[in-house]
């Protein structure tokens, strides 16, 4: 028999060593590089060795011989997931679905199975079949396409993958997978890469499309090596505070379609609720008219977004100001106070500043910016904004107001949901002519300051 190989990777970042140390020199954590084994001899195909032995061996291709017709994609009947995924699965890819714990991946993956009318297989290493039969019994419980499959060992898996040839495979998660051509733990650096090495080759080789759940780590990440990202076609994060009812869908990585679109979701009893229309969620439905609030027009991939932007601003009681911003960017919130106090002559040096995006998402789309500064002033002032305003602009660091890429989608959006005044910058082209809303073309910040204040 020959000799075991084994060597030394760190649990965190996934870095290999010939030998054990202490810190790891690539994530400088400590005590966390383990011995485990990365190869035995009788390792084999994924397949069983009589289906195999006939396989055509692969040539080499001219570019121009290669078939450029587009490949149907496989309609997963939830639109939120076909707009982030690019507009369906497609054939042979392997996705990776990452979020914190409760936060819903299962109940969406499931939620997904359950719709399909495709042959699907959902293996669970997590919850038993009775468990995710009640969950199933909640969601959509008359399903006739949906296998439902508990079992950890790859190489049994194939087996009845092999035996039910489903169209989707569904595994939660690949940390509890195992294989046996690997002799350490469900969960380590060289059973996460084996396992997904062979799920890789399964769904290229059978064109048979394989989405993965990851755990994530303290820190945010998927928990496992890095070169797992790499590996998977598609990284997909779900978002969301657990103490509030929408979660938010992102693509960090994707490989057949962009990586700025957004899917918004209503945690509900019955499961997941897709949201057509997130700007009515993110808006505050109030009668009442408040300082501190302005809407901003946003852009979350092709999706126009209108957000709710609240600002409160008030002396400052030690000796230091507090600056804290959640869902927005803080760096850019002290950028804008210096902006505000040196361009318009806003004394804020001496008052905490804090600002909310409503809705618990996070943006980053520098539009928001007129919004923000709006906000603050109208804290600041102790003024209110009225209900029908909204903004969409760039601040710079000389108080100019900034065009923004797309500002027709934005000013049409703000349009369809009765926003009567739209403030934008004056060198924006724009040669829509809408009829229920006024365009503000402003150029500079005491544009801003001399309309509201």
């Amino acid at each position: 028999m020959a000799k075991v190989k084994t060597t030394f990777f760190c649990q965190s970042c996934g870095a290999q060593y010939a030998k054990w140390q202490g810190q790891c020199n690539s994530c400088k954590a400590w005590n966390t590089i383990v011995e485990e084994v990365v190869q035995t001899p009788e390792k084999s195909d994924w397949k069983t060795p009589s289906s195999s032995v006939h396989k055509k061996a692969s040539r080499p291709l001219l570019i121009n011989e290669i078939d450029a017709s587009q490949e149907a994609r496989l309609d997963t009947y939830d639109q939120e997931l076909n707009r982030v995924l690019g507009g369906g699965i497609v054939p042979g890819s392997l996705t990776l679905l990452g979020g914190e714990p409760g936060i819903g991946k299962s109940t969406l993956l499931l939620q997904v199975a359950l719709k399909l009318p495709y042959k699907t297989l959902y293996v669970s290493g997590e919850e038993s079949q009775k468990q995710i039969k009640m969950r199933a019994v909640r969601i959509n419980p008359n399903n006739s396409n949906c296998y439902i499959l508990t079992e950890t060992k790859t190489q049994n898996i194939f087996k009845q993958i092999e035996a039910l040839q489903p169209d989707v495979v569904i595994v939660d998660s690949i940390q509890t997978l195992h294989s046996d051509y690997i002799e350490s733990s469900s969960g380590s650096i060289s059973q996460i890469k084996e396992c997904t090495t062979e799920l890789i080759k399964f769904a290229k080789e059978t064109a048979t499309p394989v989405v993965l759940i990851g755990h994530i780590t303290k820190d945010g990440h998927i928990a496992g090596p890095k070169i797992l990202e790499h590996m998977v076609d598609t990284v997909l994060q779900f978002e969301g505070d657990r103490n509030h009812v929408f979660r938010i869908l992102r693509a960090n990585k994707n490989r057949f379609g962009s990586t700025n679109e957004l899917g918004i979701y209503e945690m509900q009893g019955s499961g997941l609720r897709e949201v057509s229309n997130p700007s009515e969620i993110l808006i505050s439905k109030k009668d009442e008219e408040l300082s501190g609030n302005a809407i901003a027009a946003t852009l979350e991939g092709m999706r126009p977004l209108m957000i709710e932007v609240q600002a409160l601003v008030s002396t400052a009681v030690y000796g230091t100001p507090q600056r804290s911003a959640t869902g927005f960017n803080a760096k850019r919130l002290n950028m804008l106070l210096a902006v505000l106090e040196k361009r318009a002559g806003f004394r804020l040096g001496a008052k905490d500043v804090f600002l909310n995006i409503t809705g618990g998402i996070t943006v980053d789309d520098p539009a928001i910016d007129l919004a923000v500064v709006a906000a603050i002033l109208s804290s600041n002032e102790d003024e209110s904004l009225a209900k029908d305003f909204c903004f969409a602009a760039e601040v710079g660091l000389s108080g100019e107001i900034r065009p923004v890429q797309r500002v027709e989608q934005r000013i049409q959006e703000a349009e369809k949901l009765g926003f009567s005044t739209i403030f934008v910058s004056k060198y924006n082209k724009i040669t829509l002519k809408p009829k229920a809303i006024k365009i503000q073309l402003i150029s500079k910040i005491e544009d801003l300051v001399d309309l509201i204040v």
